[in-house]
């Protein structure tokens, strides 16, 4: 009842999926960095999200994981199972009752499965996206062989939920985790396009500045950025960025143009 992909990318691991069922983001996807990304469907088994993960912390290889989680599992005709690790290919598994049409591929960092799809070619469409985009930033990467499953067809029962799951040491709020992404849309008529906005206000508000874009904060910009923040009533860009969640934009005697473009339109969101 889903399509997925898991994959990684230098160090970040993650996990895009999409279905018709409520919340699947609550139940398909786990990722954790320096270890790998699993995902579990069809009849999911929720066991395999843990116990995956701890096989990959301890350097067991994708396949072998796969093999080892399906053995002793009864009922591994109804689950399907996709497993990157930190290096090498990636593992997929798809029992043999799980509802047509089901299957999936894995190759170099990457896996892909769905069940009750409209075909083989929601797959290949979701593998050729993932291979035609390598200089991308996993999280983009990700949402675009989703979007291709999903415009191929995705499943055959319709849309409903779809999420993105992104991990990389230290990439979370304020370096405190390594949870980059965790994006849901649980219950929508166009859930992966939902998903795609939201990430775009993700990235708007915590992306980070680039750093050959940054304008000196002097002079005539200082001025209108001093009364611009006056006008939005704070009493300093620093209030009015916190206000705004674009806390993590904010870099001393500079400011990042997305920021400068939000001050300016009153609203951070205006610009997502």
């Amino acid at each position: 009842m889903t399509f997925s992909i898991v994959a990684r990318s230098g160090e970040a691991f993650g996990v895009a999926v999409a279905s018709k069922f409520l919340a699947v983001g609550a139940v398909v996807p786990a990722a954790e960095a320096g270890a790998g990304a699993v995902a579990t469907q069809a009849a999911a088994n929720l066991r395999y999200l843990p116990q995956g993960l701890a096989l990959l912390r301890t350097g067991v290889q994708p396949a072998d994981v796969v093999a080892g989680l399906v053995a002793m599992d009864r009922d591994r005709a109804h689950r399907q199972l996709g497993i990157v690790g930190s290096q090498g290919l990636g593992a997929t598994y798809t029992g043999g009752e799980c509802l047509d049409w089901a299957g999936g591929t894995a190759g170099d960092g990457y896996a892909i499965q769905g069940n009750i799809l409209t075909g083989p070619e929601v797959i290949e469409a979701m593998e050729s996206a993932w291979l035609s985009l390598p200089d991308v930033a996993l999280d983009r990467r990700l949402l675009a062989a989703l979007e291709a499953g999903d415009a191929a067809g995705g499943d055959r029962r319709g849309r409903q939920s779809a999420a993105l799951y992104v991990v990389a040491p230290g990439a979370g709020y304020g370096g405190g985790s390594d949870v980059a992404c965790d994006l849901r849309v649980d219950d929508h008529a166009d859930p992966v396009a939902e998903l795609r906005r939201l990430l775009d206000v993700h990235e708007l508000l915590f992306g980070k500045p680039d750093p050959d874009a940054l304008l000196e904060l002097s002079g005539d910009l200082k001025e209108e950025v001093e009364n611009l923040v006056t006008a939005r009533g704070h009493a300093s860009l620093e209030v009015w960025a916190g206000v705004e969640n674009l806390e993590n934009r904010l870099v001393p005697g500079k400011i990042d143009p997305v920021v400068l473009a939000c001050l300016r339109n009153g609203h951070a969101h205006d610009e997502a």
